[in-house]
Order: C-alpha cells, then sequence, then structure tokens
C-alpha cells in the first residue's frame, strides 16, 4: 500500500515545528555572529551563583542548640535540641544544583520534605503539640522567625549546588 504525501499544509507546520526547535535549542541560540566570526563557548559553572554566606559557615555543630544558620554541600546528618529539649536529628538525603531533600525525626514524629528548582524549599515546624511541613517557593533567603515552643527549620537549595540551613527555636 502506498503511502500517501502530506498535504502542503501540513508539510508547512511540520517545516515550521523543526524550525522552531532548532532556533530555540543552546547551539543555536548561543552562537556567534557570521561565518569568518569564532564561536564562543560559555561554562556553564560560570553562570551559576553561590549561595549567600551563612552565619555560621558550615559548622554543622553550630546547630546543637537548635539555632543556626549553615551552608551544607553534600548529604549531613544533624542533631539538635527539639521542642521539648529532646534530641531531633535532620537527615538531609539530597544536595544538588537546585535541589533539597531531608527526613526530620523528633520523638516518634518523621516529616520528610524535598525541593526541586530555582526559589523552591521546605519549611518544617516541630511542635510538642503539633508539627507540619511545607515544601514550595520560598520567599527570598528570609531566615525563619522564632516560635514560642517550636523549632523551624528551613532548607532551601542553591543553583550552585549547596543548601542554606536555618534552625531557629522559639
Amino acid at each position: 500500500m502506498a503511502t500517501k504525501a502530506p498535504a502542503p499544509r501540513a508539510r508547512r507546520a511540520r517545516a515550521s515545528l523543526v524550525l522552531a526547535v532548532l532556533l530555540t535549542t543552546p547551539a543555536a541560540a548561543g552562537c556567534a555572529g557570521g561565518p569568518d566570526e569564532p564561536r564562543s563557548s560559555v561554562d556553564s559553572t560560570a553562570l551559576t551563583r553561590p549561595q549567600a554566606a551563612a552565619a555560621d559557615g558550615t559548622d554543622i555543630g553550630a546547630c546543637a542548640d537548635g539555632d543556626c544558620e549553615v551552608l551544607v554541600s553534600e548529604p549531613v546528618t544533624v542533631r539538635f535540641r527539639g521542642p521539648s529539649g529532646a534530641v531531633a536529628t535532620l537527615h538531609l538525603t539530597e544536595v544538588g544544583p537546585d535541589e533539597v531533600a531531608y527526613t526530620v525525626k523528633s520523638g516518634s514524629d518523621q516529616y520528610k520534605g524535598s525541593a526541586r528548582g530555582s526559589g523552591a524549599g521546605c519549611v518544617t515546624v516541630l511542635r510538642g503539640t503539633g508539627s507540619g511541613n511545607s515544601c514550595g517557593v520560598l520567599g527570598g533567603g528570609v531566615r525563619p522567625s522564632p516560635r514560642p515552643d517550636a523549632v523551624v527549620i528551613r532548607a532551601a537549595p542553591g543553583e550552585d549546588g549547596t543548601a542554606l540551613l536555618h534552625i531557629v527555636s522559639g
């Protein structure tokens, strides 16, 4: 059975689609001008912005009292004083460019959070009378406010593969 040739309108639509794809690819969009000009190359690592400096640097031990701001670049376990004074544990399980995931254990409760994308992050609030967890778009690099009888954990991934971690006790 012979195959019919596509109608002229279908051929034009297909050609337009192919042209649109070619024009939006990095190879076509990032080229230099004319054929005699050298092509420029862009180092993609130069495009990522580093996370803001953390008050406690990379010292995870600063979190033991339940109040810290640290920068992490790999999975790590953080132990800190929870809302009832008992030890709580935060396990950062993934840290990468615009990506963070963690598990928090406080008493018999366990919470998980993960976020991907620019401006995303997670906030977990631990209380002796009930806790909560939320992940999504975070507003800027604002440090969480202390809440009475609670510990607030905020993890925000950066473009550079680090995560800014805040733990604030009320």
